[in-house]
């Protein structure tokens, strides 16, 4: 599902706005989607209730990804190594790099992820399906 702009058109989303995917006890909200960035990046917000998995570790072939912690602590996963992100943290993952995220914690945390290039928001339907069947 796309927004109805495109990259040459400004975009205003105020908080809790975006399309919004449920994948269990993880919500994930999408910003800006590669129709409206040209195809260079998308743009979404990850939001775990407390003692919640993530996706699982991955890796993705051709995209960065960047994200920064807006509330709480998240475990995240680089490579081998597992870092304790607070919020305001910055965290640069590039591509080929194993990684994964969780909320270990009790209370409410919630990621922003800059996926470049754009597009990972056509993965989304399958993410939820996988979520309602498996989670």
């Amino acid at each position: 599902m796309n927004h109805k702009h495109n990259a040459t058109e400004p975009l205003v989303l105020h908080a809790g706005e975006g399309r919004t995917y449920n994948c269990g006890r993880m919500t994930a909200v999408f910003k800006a989607d590669e129709n409206e960035t040209d195809e260079k990046y998308s743009i979404s917000e990850w939001w775990l209730e407390p003692n919640t998995d993530g996706p699982g570790a991955h890796l993705h072939e051709e995209n960065d990804e960047v994200f920064y912690v807006l509330e709480g602590t998240v475990s995240v996963l680089i490579g081998q190594e597992w870092v304790q992100a607070k919020k305001g943290a910055f965290l640069r993952i590039p591509a080929k790099t194993l990684h994964d995220f969780k909320n270990q914690t009790e209370k409410r945390a919630g990621l922003l992820n800059f996926f470049i290039p754009g597009g990972f928001e056509r993965n989304m339907p399958a993410i939820v399906s996988w979520f309602e069947e498996n989670k």
